[in-house]
């Protein structure tokens, strides 16, 4: 635990010991950073034909305000976001005031990133699994791969336990029929569940489907009818939504898990929004307050190495 003045760079070193243990997943989650805090982020736009229900945080960048339809936008008297009573939640779009426009730069920035970091995952678990037809299918924790589309028109079940991942790499589009469901057991969690989606059209989810986990789209995600999502929708293009129920999904528990509050003796909560970059071994999280008690959760024994504030993140750098 380290109390920051968030005027200076502060050195130190923290020794910390373990205290769970991981599964025997491989496969470490998709740092979403600052992505991680929408339910719904896209580039180009974000339309609904009502009545739909998002429970979590909406972006769009660099589009406006004007590419989001259907919800019935009221601008907040600081002019920094929006509400509708379609979302439980706050609506942000590149054109609102300051720090919005920053803010939203680097979510996209971010959800950038983490759809390159699933797609550059190697040594795959099982290719071309069911030549993309995964129908019925129990999967288990790990890392899949498809050079083509994948559809499935039956329920498919993702069995694991709660710090199990998967990544799904799909080269061309993801199509889930009407009535079709991701189903997790074990304690599977949707926060460790990514579906990295390469085609063209995109992402297609029929009606009255159900669907877990993040979707990291490099086109459009249109969801049909009635379909419900326990997840993310981040698209580098568009997202659709005909009457449809998108719920975030809850942080689940990860090898590293960044926490805090504003006395040492309070209750520490879940710090959102975090990037954990195993590359050069750093936790980047939104600021949460001019002072402020870190708390790091880890499942290994580790040595925070120093502390820095960069545009409003907190970034603890370890070894």
């Amino acid at each position: 635990m380290k109390k920051i003045n968030f005027t200076a760079i502060i050195m130190t070193t923290i020794i910390l010991s373990g205290i769970t243990a991981m599964g025997g997943n491989p496969e470490l989650p998709v740092g979403l950073g600052g992505a991680g805090n929408f339910a719904i982020l896209a580039k180009s736009g974000i339309s609904t034909v009502p009545t739909s229900q998002v429970t979590g945080d909406m972006g769009v960048s660099p589009a406006a305000a004007t590419y989001i339809t259907g919800f019935s936008l009221t601008l907040d008297s600081t002019t920094t976001f929006s509400t509708s009573p379609q979302v439980v939640g706050k609506i942000y779009a590149s054109d609102y005031s300051a720090p919005t426009p920053s803010t939203l730069t680097t979510a996209v920035s971010n959800m950038e990133t983490a759809y390159t970091d699933a797609a550059g995952r190697t040594v795959p678990d099982d290719t071309e699994l069911g030549t993309g037809n995964i129908s019925g299918m129990t999967l288990s924790p790990g890392l899949y791969k498809w050079s083509s589309a994948v559809s499935f028109n039956t329920d498919v079940t993702l069995a694991g336990g709660p710090d199990d991942v998967w990544i799904f790499q799909i080269a061309g589009n993801l199509t889930v029929s009407g009535s079709a469901a991701v189903v997790l057991s074990g304690g599977a969690q949707a926060g460790n569940v990514f579906w990295q989606v390469a085609g063209g059209v995109g992402v297609e989810i029929g009606d009255s489907s159900h669907v877990e986990g993040i979707i990291l789209a490099q086109n459009a995600i249109t969801i049909q009818s009635g379909a419900s999502i326990n997840g993310r929708l981040l698209s580098q293009k568009e997202v659709t939504l005909i009457s449809n129920e998108v719920t975030e999904p809850a942080d689940p528990a990860g090898a590293m898990v960044l926490r805090s509050a504003d006395e040492v003796s309070g209750t520490f909560t879940y710090t959102s929004g975090q990037f954990i970059n195993f590359a050069i071994q750093s936790i980047t999280a939104p600021q949460q307050g001019t002072n402020q008690f870190y708390l790091i959760r880890a499942d290994t024994a580790m040595t925070i190495t120093g502390f820095t504030i960069t545009n409003g993140n907190v970034v603890v750098t370890y070894q």
